[in-house]
């Protein structure tokens, strides 16, 4: 069955304590860590993996939060943060079969309307993860150097100049550098490292980059089709440390698809019969 034992209807509560916590609004990597603590979960519950990148408690967290919205709990942005509606600012904690039983009425009279949609419709959340877990697994399964011209790339195409690919062994791990050019008054130096991964970067791995850009660059940028450790996230953030910037792959899948980059976005026109207009005539 694996470390992680709690089904998403366990998280109902958790999620909504974590909001309350945070202020009412947070994002998705603010939650899970909230949530972690909560729950007081191991490193290896938190990282136990559920399918390719994405980890037990992503996924699981994602369902929650799916029917927090859909109970009218929760709303989101298009930017990824989540929040609490005025209902949700009420409830400090939900009955989970109350939730089920609503969200299964909802979907029932849906149905009746002819609304095309499945026994438990995702967020777009959810639903993105099908195509994402494809491109990771394309982008997995490339060859090193042209993966590191994919991430040269999608550096270009993000604001950087001066984009180069060293790809020296025994340099750290440092696989480029670049310089990225903010309103075109201010550059920053950056490093940076392109890792294809399936599992989760440890906080080693951190440090050795960190070790090899001391004195070499303004910043580092780490890029992953994996995902990170809680503590590897911490480890880039240190305290009185040079700070580095993480891309997991699920970060990494949303660049490009915002970019255009071997992703196409293709919009779905519906169509609906305003049937008492007519009636007018």
């Amino acid at each position: 069955m694996g470390l992680f034992k709690y089904k998403y209807d366990d998280l109902f509560n958790p999620t909504l304590q974590a909001l309350h916590a945070l202020g009412g609004s947070a994002s998705v990597p603010e939650i899970e860590e909230e949530v972690s603590k909560i729950l007081n979960l191991s490193e290896e519950e938190i990282n136990e993996i559920h399918r390719g990148s994405i980890t037990k408690i992503s996924y699981r967290l994602a369902w929650s939060r799916n029917y927090l919205k859909r109970f009218g709990l929760l709303e989101n942005s298009s930017r990824g943060v989540w929040a609490l509606t005025s209902n949700g600012y009420k409830t400090k904690s939900v009955d989970k079969e109350e939730i089920k039983k609503k969200v299964k009425i909802i979907d029932q009279e849906r149905k009746f309307k002819d609304e095309k949609i499945s026994e438990e419709e995702p967020t777009n959340e959810i639903s993105e993860y099908n195509w994402q877990e494809k491109l990771l697994d394309i982008l997995q399964n490339m060859p090193p150097d042209k993966f590191e011209r994919l991430c040269q790339r999608v550096l270009r195409e993000s604001g950087f100049v001066n984009v180069e690919v060293t790809g020296r062994t025994g340099d750290g791990g440092i696989d480029g550098k670049g310089v990225f050019r903010l309103g075109g008054v201010l550059s920053f130096h950056v490093i940076f490292q392109c890792k294809r991964y399936k599992g989760s970067i440890s906080p080693s791995l951190i440090r050795d980059f960190r070790g090899a850009m001391v004195g070499r660059a303004d910043k580092g940028l780490f890029i992953t089709t994996g995902s990170y450790t809680r503590e590897a996230r911490k480890e880039a953030q240190r305290d009185g440390a040079p700070p580095i910037d993480l891309l997991d792959g699920f970060q990494f899948a949303e660049k490009l698809k915002e970019l255009g980059l071997g992703v196409d976005i293709f919009k779905v026109e519906k169509v609906e019969l305003k049937q008492d207009w007519f009636t007018n005539f």
